[in-house]
């Protein structure tokens, strides 16, 4: 895109002189340069040509770069400065100060090429704005996101060696894991034992899915996640509720918290010891940090904003992925989910969060005769899912399926037996942990295998 002339461009001529002189000067500078350094980053032409020419000579085995080599690679790449490639190659060098400032050189010119960069966004958001039948969620989503991606290339994103992530990485974690500071580094606690020994805790950055079929518990195993989050491990959750309203949630969690029955707070027939239970619900949740967004148009560029906006959020939960809407127009819904799946894990790795999303799960688990029990293969016909995702789950309860059993063999059914199946783990191994429903207070609650409530 052209530049706006009215406004003067900033750049630092002497930083960029200084680096290129000190990569002629001393090569060794070359390996921090082309480290943090692309050629789009400087900005006058002749310079984006010299320093594309040096990565291109870098980058050959055995070429050095000096005088007389950059001077004849320039040449026949069709150099265009003011004065001859020779000329100015040994200006640069004598112009550097210091090659011992390098990193300083680099940090000014990075400095100018973002602030370049934050002129042409605006630039580009004015005509779009501008322009006739212009579409404002769509130019918001737009300059959101490349603001985004700009804040994204400040970071130091480049190769690093093994042994530096070794030392710098791995091995500052394990010492991190055995100081005090021990609970900022591990996955956090679900609130259901057997689920974390699998998973080593909901873990940054994972995309975690929740599948089952309607009226399986999704909503509610969800909302029993984030209560463990925040009023369990004390973590900052924003739940985003595409379906039902941020009252109606509300309830739940009244409900889950209190021993209450759900309906009665649809009723509000509740009894003096109940008034004095929810009362007490009341202040275990108030100073929870779980927020509600219970917006049934929203795309994962709004969310990703919204959780920006709220600063310091530790996780996000979404119920549910099939009525997201997608930022970017599809052939047809199958590509539609796979960009929105796509955009889901980006979201959570970009964040450094984890992010868990509820999703209904295909018919396919309805024509497989005795055993409903669902697998990964229910997830496809919803694209890249199971790709995409860190971990997924599946909740499962016999009770849904019990129209097709016989009259006699219905009574034998425990009504809220759930399986909770790890069917993908990138972490570890797969598995089934058992729960029980309690549906009348809408909660899950673990229990251990041999107990007699599971039996």
């Amino acid at each position: 895109m052209p530049e706006n002339t009215n406004y003067m461009m900033p750049y630092n001529l002497d930083a960029e002189q200084s680096v290129l002189g000190s990569i002629i000067v001393d090569q060794s500078c070359m390996t921090v340069a082309a480290a943090r350094l692309s050629s789009n980053y400087f900005y006058l032409p002749e310079h984006q040509q010299i320093f594309a020419s040096m990565l291109a000579m870098y980058g050959t085995a055995g070429s050095a770069i000096d005088v007389i080599t950059l001077a004849d690679s320039l040449e026949k790449s069709g150099y265009t400065g003011q004065m001859s490639a020779r000329e100015y190659i040994l200006h640069l060098a004598k112009s550097v100060p210091s090659v011992a400032n390098i990193e300083q050189y680099i940090a000014i010119v990075k400095e100018q090429y973002y602030l370049r960069e934050l002129i042409r966004l605006s630039q580009e958001v004015i005509e779009n704005a501008s322009a006739s039948g212009a579409d404002a969620k769509v130019i918001l989503e737009s300059a959101e996101q490349k603001l985004y991606d700009l804040r994204g290339g400040n970071d130091n994103r480049g190769p690093k060696k093994l042994s530096e992530i070794i030392v710098n990485g791995v091995y500052e974690k394990l010492r991190e894991l055995n100081s005090e500071n021990r609970e900022d580094y591990l996955g956090y606690p679900s609130g259901f034992g057997l689920l974390d020994k699998y998973l080593t805790g909901i873990n940054r950055s994972d995309l975690i899915l929740i599948g089952a079929r309607p009226a399986m518990g999704k909503t509610s195993f969800a909302l029993n996640l984030a209560h463990n989050l925040t009023v369990g491990a004390k973590k900052k959750v924003m739940f985003f509720s595409l379906e039902m309203t941020n009252e109606q949630l509300a309830e739940r969690l009244l409900a889950s918290q209190s021993g209450i029955e759900s309906q009665k707070f649809r009723t509000g027939e509740l009894k003096n010891d109940e008034w004095d239970r929810l009362g007490m619900a009341v202040q275990v949740l108030y100073d929870a940090e779980l927020y509600l967004v219970d917006n049934s148009a929203i795309t994962v560029p709004e969310m990703k904003a919204l959780v920006r906006q709220e600063r310091n959020v530790d996780a996000v939960i979404i119920d549910y992925l099939g009525l997201i809407s997608s930022a970017e127009k599809a052939e047809n819904r199958v590509q539609e989910v796979t960009k929105i799946t796509k955009a889901l894990k980006i979201m959570a790795k970009d964040l450094n969060i984890p992010v868990i999303c509820c999703a209904q799960l295909s018919r396919g688990t309805e024509g497989r005769g005795k055993s409903h029990r669902p697998q990964l293969s229910d997830l496809r016909e919803s694209g890249s899912i199971e790709q995409d995702a860190d971990v997924v789950l599946f909740l499962y309860r016999e009770v849904y399926y019990e129209n097709e059993k016989e009259e006699d063999d219905r009574e034998d059914i425990d009504r809220n037996k759930t399986e909770l199946i790890i069917a993908k783990n990138r972490h570890g191994g797969v598995g089934t942990v058992p729960l029980i429903f309690d549906s009348e207070f809408t909660r899950f609650r673990a229990v251990d295998i041999s107990s007699d409530d599971y039996r």
